[in-house]
């Protein structure tokens, strides 16, 4: 558990500090202005209040009581990170912010910054029966004396052989969905949907290659864009010509405010309340509506398609090379989570177009497996011991490509138990249904999710998270707005949307099993007298499965078929590509079953 009175003097600061703003208490997201998954250091403010550092989750502060929220994958890790003393732990899907604040905020006045919040949580949060109160500044900005400053990373050019379409090309069909809506302009909040549409990269993040900055793209084409000068060059500057003009942040509420009486779209889950107030302000209509950049940018053309292909063999040579090693050498013990993760990252970085791991890697041994989003720390790092499971989540940016892969590995040399085996087996039988799924065109993630889970629904068991997310092109290793998730929109899935398939199971205490390719969607070969078109996979992950935990007596003989399929293929593709040693391990992980 972090150190108490550290944490007790960052709640004590912040509640001293509601008088003064007129508030009884606080809302405090993990979120930055961009409301992205990731933020960097200067916008860690659950981290820097609480102590807690997943990528997920809300903390409520009132001056006699105080919550924090995350889902599934970070119960563990929240109780781990934070006070009991201070701090209630919440789950934020089965017990959301809004039913806590009904019960112990009615009629209060709670607090919030409206750059850091979406129109959607806040209409959310309104039925309460707490008064929400947008705040000028940020109260724990003003008390953080040592808070970072904010990233200032070059912005650069995406080249078109990997971009596959030039910026103006996107700007004209995305101003083209404007007009065809009645439409003047669209809010760029997302700096994912701006870093796309312009085809620029940067280094803001440790793990998302973004040049932080939001954008308002007009119904004519034009671009403003608002980033920090100094992270754009004169090339980059160049490269965006004379349609993009470039503003300081500051400038935007004035930009904004020349929007006065036109029809402005904003889509309620991406764009902070901020905007909405400031246009509001200013007289324009407001059209609350989706990103127009978001699906084209989920639907990979040709061109990154094929780079996720080849960024996928390439990050198959690290994945191979680190199984043979780790099979070596985890029997003989001396191996660490943390020394383990970092053995597999030298084998990424030693690779053409490697940039950055695409997430911190989950590496977790034994009990630490259970924990959904493990992140092994000094503090937390733990021997990999002989004979237990090891889960091994992770993942690469390349320029040509994003990649995330995990493996459940048994340590050896003995057997595994076979409670284990069966359950890594269904897991796998799950893993291998959504992977050979044919569904019809206008199917939805939420229809997709219980495919995976069947064969662990069959003997009572399931598992706390979503079975995939979308993945960016040299963007976000989580993008959306597809998921396989109960909890997703229905967005219906379109060729060229790359997803994960990552089932699980997790007994607390023990182990967890995590199994994940990222998948492909394409149009699937035509039926004699298909009624209408259909839709299926293409699996770009090239890593053998751990034949150690497979029950081949619990597996169909149609998934046996496809498991050995696989298997040659990876051996075809990536083994041309090892050394001799390396080579003839892979082999004889990949013999037939």
């Amino acid at each position: 558990m972090p150190q108490a009175p550290v944490y007790s003097l960052h709640l004590a600061l912040l509640r001293q500090s509601l008088p003064g703003l007129g508030v009884d208490g606080v809302l405090v997201p993990r979120s930055d202005e961009f409301l992205g998954e990731y933020v960097p250091p200067s916008s860690e403010r659950i981290a820097w209040l609480t102590g807690f550092t997943g990528s997920a989750g809300m903390a409520v502060v009132l001056q006699d009581r105080a919550a924090v929220f995350t889902d599934g994958r970070y119960t563990t890790q929240v109780a781990a990170q934070t006070d009991p003393a201070l701090w209630e732990r919440r789950h934020l899907i089965e017990q959301p912010p809004q039913e806590w604040l009904a019960e112990h905020a009615a009629g209060l006045r709670i607090g919030y910054d409206p750059r850091l919040h979406p129109q959607s949580f806040i209409d959310k949060m309104t039925g309460s029966g707490a008064v929400l109160v947008p705040l000028a500044a940020n109260p724990i900005d003003d008390i953080w004396r040592d808070r970072p400053a904010p990233p200032q990373a070059p912005a650069v050019p995406q080249p078109l052989d990997l971009a596959g379409q030039s910026s103006e090309e996107k700007r004209a069909a995305a101003a083209a969905a404007l007009r065809a809506a009645g439409e003047d302009a669209a809010v760029l909040a997302d700096a994912h949907s701006v870093a796309w549409l312009l085809n620029i990269r940067g280094g803001d993040l440790s793990y998302t290659p973004l040049a932080l900055g939001s954008a308002i793209l007009h119904a004519d084409a034009s671009v403003d864009l608002f980033m920090e000068p100094a992270k754009l060059g004169p090339e980059t500057r160049a490269y965006l010509g004379n349609r993009v003009t470039i503003h300081p942040p500051a400038a935007l509420g004035e930009v904004l405010a020349g929007l006065g009486g036109r029809r402005v779209r904003l889509d309620p889950d991406l764009t902070p309340v901020w905007y909405a107030a400031t246009l509001q302000e200013a007289g324009a209509h407001l059209i609350q509506g989706e990103d127009p950049v978001r699906l084209p940018r989920a639907c990979k053309n040709p061109v990154e398609q094929e780079g996720a292909r080849t960024a996928h063999r390439r990050d198959a040579l690290a994945m191979v090379r680190f199984l043979a090693w780790f099979s070596a050498e985890a029997p003989k013990g001396g191996l660490t989570e943390i020394s383990a993760a970092e053995r597999l990252l030298a084998f990424r970085a030693a690779l053409p177009l490697f940039r950055a791991e695409s997430f911190p890697a989950i590496s977790g041994a034994g009990e630490n497996g259970a924990i959904i989003h493990y992140r092994a720390e000094p503090g937390t790092n733990r021997p990999i011991r002989a004979d237990e499971c090891y889960l091994i989540d992770s993942g690469a940016q390349f320029t040509d490509g994003t990649t995330d892969v995990t493996r459940t590995l048994w340590t050896g040399p003995g057997r595994p138990p076979a409670d284990l085996v069966e359950r890594y087996t269904r897991v796998l039988r799950g893993h291998v249904a959504l992977s050979t799924l044919r569904f019809p065109q206008g199917a939805a993630g939420p229809h997709l999710d219980a495919v995976a889970r069947r064969p662990l629904w069959d003997v009572g068991l399931d598992y706390d998270h979503g079975t995939g997310h979308g993945v960016g092109s040299f963007l976000s290793v989580h993008e959306g707005p597809v998921a396989f998730s109960r909890a997703a929109k229905p967005v219906p899935l379109r060729p060229g949307m790359i997803l994960s398939n990552e089932p699980g199971f997790y007994l607390p205490g023990a182990y967890g099993i995590r199994i994940e390719n990222l998948l492909l969607t394409r149009q699937a070969q035509e039926f004699p007298g298909q009624a209408k078109p259909f839709l299926d996979f293409e699996t770009l992950t090239l890593a053998p499965y751990e034949r150690r935990l497979i029950d081949v007596a619990l597996l169909t003989a149609e998934e046996r078929a496809w498991i050995d399929a696989y298997h040659a293929r990876v051996l075809a593709e990536v083994g041309q590509g090892l050394e001799e040693e390396v080579a003839e391990w892979l082999a004889r992980a990949c013999a037939p079953l």
